[in-house]
């Protein structure tokens, strides 16, 4: 269908368009207008990606003197893969209406792991290995070597991409990630590089956060794209740990024994340089006097890793004297990685800031904060100059310079906590020295400072008022939207006892009580009597699954669950949980039904949908608080009180019931989909508590389902699912339209708006 808002005409390839899909193109609309920034949290499974990608590319065609480029950063690969999906779909149906006026480039881009056609190079098992076995075979100097030695492994598919020249490109056209690796198989060039080169050339690029807020990434992928381009970040309820995880490190004694190989393997390097081609090393010399940024632009192959932090006036500025030679920069990293050694062996918790552990830094190992500072580029200066191609093999050395750069470049924001052993397992020596990020806005700022605007959508980000502190920016606009159905098709109920009255709660004086671990396995067998099809559990962490379902077993709970449906589990190894989810959805497919147990901060809540029949109910048992007597959470929760003034108990219960609304949200993918809730703890009957969950979950919570028990709750699913199994009219004739045609697009104008938000 084809409307307008305002004075933008939308292509929508559907018949039909939500109501709220409309309102959020109207606010979407609002935002680009204005040229900021926004907030949208749009409930799951009602088309936000596609409403998404309509409007802003409805919005660039109507405005060709001033193209929009879009930025559209998913977490995962499938979500890119959807995302490209849906964009085929819209171009497809873009060109039918305006012709060659509608043609775009559009490129998804990941690592080498996901677009690499050489198989020699994914033989590799991981992606750090499958990024040196490409260096190996593309670097600058192994093709010089190569051209005077046939004999000498190149890459052929780069090879000819090289050959091509100015010639490789792609012509128009919607390219996921398959159709680049074929369409570079048929040409014989390299996808990574062509997809890598195009990325600048695109309309629409689609990509991982870290492309973005990875600050070492993001200086070598991203610091091209035009100040006019549009910034979407989808699913985004998380990105504030996104942030802080780009710009935090963490050294154990397995990385500073690594690094100390590192530095003995390049101290004969020099050595044999020093033999055979002095000349290079002094000419690296004379290049740092004058400053990185005369370095030049480096070829394509070469680039390696940027700066994690380095401001770019700084890039202007000379090395300091004391790293320029080759042989005193590795004398100054020794020095590091024996101080780094001496602060593991502590037998206390210790936390330090950036400005006192520097000052520590110079008067123990003699090395000042300028130094420091440049650690990074130094190392990626010298790398290049000794021609290393095994860049994995050198990753802990890359770790010690990361560390060093980023506690020499910033003095707030940060704490270092060394600690000797994990808490949960004291009797274990594991001494782990941590550099900690607290302020999620400084890997995110130059995203807002470079780009027009910046969308954050996702469909739990309740309390909505809490981004823009912990990001520390002024969204233009901030809505939240509910979900118009003509059917109550979602049943949240907050569950506080069993069936014999007492209280059931995760909270840590009660969790291990058998009276709640017993009311738990009676909740869940009496649910799997009466739900069909599949049920999914989460469970606060690993350590409670594990507990809980032991207790199951012994008490043969377990056994009579297993008489209703067959049982799979969520684990710490991705192929072990993959294989559980494939059996859990055939176990659904044939009729036989099934139950999952995951975690909430685990894989399977954040990327794996269970619609239809593949989660009829879902069960939060407890809430899932962060583990509090986490060092690094304290000291964030420190710094989030000191410096945004937002108290410890409001993040954590914001943290928790956005962990909880992600994952029973995982539920209901769609207006004809049904399931239902069960908030299992007595906590979720408290407001404070309750009222952080998104508008479209309260909007459905009754107050006769939030003070249930064990037999109240089996009374509501029955009525519930038999409601639920009567014929579904999807158009909504029995009162208010959930799906509107174009006439009614046409007819409406802004008055849906006011009934959609809140």
């Amino acid at each position: 269908m084809k409307f307008q808002i305002e004075d933008v005409t939308v292509y929508f390839p559907y018949d039909h368009i939500y109501p709220e899909q409309y309102a959020y193109m109207v606010e979407l609309k609002r935002a680009l207008d204005a040229r900021g920034h926004c907030l949208l949290e749009m409930p799951t499974g009602t088309g936000k990606t596609i409403a998404l990608l309509s409007l802003i590319t409805s919005y660039t065609l109507s405005k060709p003197n001033n193209p929009v480029k879009l930025i559209y950063c998913t977490r995962t690969v499938h979500e890119m893969e959807k995302t490209l999906a849906e964009l085929k779909l819209l171009h497809a149906y873009q060109t039918i209406h305006i012709g060659d006026r509608a043609r775009i480039l559009a490129v998804g881009l990941s690592s080498r792991k996901n677009l690499c056609v050489n198989s020699r190079v994914l033989a590799a098992e991981n992606r750090d290995s499958v990024d040196a076995s490409c260096r190996r075979l593309t670097a600058s100097w192994v093709r010089v070597a190569a051209a005077a030695n046939p004999n000498l492994p190149t890459c052929e598919f780069f090879e000819e991409y090289e050959k091509a020249g100015s010639n490789a490109v792609l012509p128009p056209g919607v390219y996921t990630l398959q159709d680049l690796r074929a369409y570079g198989k048929e040409k014989g060039w390299c996808p990574y590089f062509l997809a890598r080169h195009m990325v600048q050339f695109a309309n629409v690029v689609v990509y991982s956060y870290q492309y973005l807020l990875d600050p070492k990434v993001a200086g070598y992928i991203s610091k091209e794209m035009q100040k006019e381009s549009v910034v979407v970040f989808d699913e985004a309820h998380n990105i504030d740990n996104v942030c802080i995880e780009a710009l935090s490190v963490s050294v154990r004694r397995q990385t500073l024994e690594g690094a100390r190989r590192n530095l003995n393997k390049m101290r004969q390097e020099i050595e044999k340089f020093k033999a055979t081609d002095a000349g290079r090393l002094r000419a690296e010399y004379n290049r740092l006097v004058e400053g990185l940024a005369q370095r030049g632009n480096l070829p394509f192959t070469d680039n390696w890793l940027s700066n994690p932090a380095l401001p770019d006036d700084i890039l202007k500025e000379a090395v300091p004297g004391n790293i320029r030679r080759a042989e005193h920069f590795l004398h100054v990293l020794r020095r590091l990685v024996q101080y780094l050694e001496g602060r593991l062996e502590t037998d206390n918790v210790e936390k330090e800031g950036p400005v006192g552990f520097v000052a520590s830094i110079n008067t123990h190992a003699g090395i000042d904060q300028k130094t420091l500072k440049f650690c990074y580029d130094r190392l990626h200066s010298l790398m290049l100059t000794l021609e290393i191609t095994d860049t994995d093999e050198f990753l802990h050395i890359q770790t010690i310079c990361d560390f060093a750069t980023l506690v020499g470049t910033y003095t707030r924001g940060f704490s270092i906590i060394i600690e000797p052993f994990d808490e949960r397992m004291p009797h274990i020596p594991d001494p782990v020295l941590q550099l900690s990020c607290h302020d999620a806005s400084l890997a995110i700022k130059p995203v807002f400072d470079r780009f027009q605007s910046v969308v954050i959508t996702s469909g739990t980000l309740s309390p909505i008022d809490l981004y823009p502190r912990l990001l520390n920016f002024h969204p233009v606009v901030s809505r939240s939207f509910t979900m118009s159905l003509t059917r109550d098709c979602i049943c949240p109920m907050v569950l506080t006892r069993g069936s014999d009255q007492l209280p059931v709660s995760t909270k840590f004086d009660m969790r291990s009580d058998l009276g709640v671990v017993r009311n738990y396995g009676r909740l869940l067998l009496e649910m799997a009597s009466v739900v069909p099809d599949g049920i999914v559990c989460f469970f606060v962490s690993y350590s409670y699954m594990d507990g809980i379902v032991n207790s199951w077993n012994e008490n043969g709970i377990l056994k009579e669950i297993m008489q209703h449906k067959l049982v799979f589990i969520e684990t710490q190894d991705v192929v072990e949980t993959t294989l559980a989810l494939d059996n859990y959805r055939k176990a659904c497919d044939c009729g036989r039904g099934a139950i999952f147990f995951s975690v909430a901060r685990g894989k399977v809540a954040e990327g794996i949908d269970f619609d239809r029949h593949y989660g009829r109910l879902v069960i939060m048992f407890g809430v899932p608080f962060q583990y509090t007597l986490s060092k690094i959470l304290l000291a964030r929760l420190e710094y989030l009180r000191d410096t945004f003034q937002i108290k410890e108990g409001d993040f954590l219960t914001f943290d928790a019931l956005r962990q909880a609304a992600q994952c029973v949200g995982r539920v209901i993918r769609s207006k004809a989909d049904y399931g239902m809730m069960i908030f299992a703890d007595k906590r979720y009957s408290r407001h404070d508590k309750r009222s952080k969950l998104p508008g479209w979950i309260l909007s459905h919570l009754r107050d006769a389902h939030l003070n249930l028990s064990t037999d109240m709750a089996l009374h509501i699913a029955r009525e519930f699912l038999r409601k639920m199994a009567q014929p579904y009219d999807r158009a909504g004739g029995s009162g208010r339209k959930t799906l509107l045609s174009q006439e009614d697009v046409e007819k409406m104008g802004d008055g849906i708006l006011n009934e959609m938000q809140y």
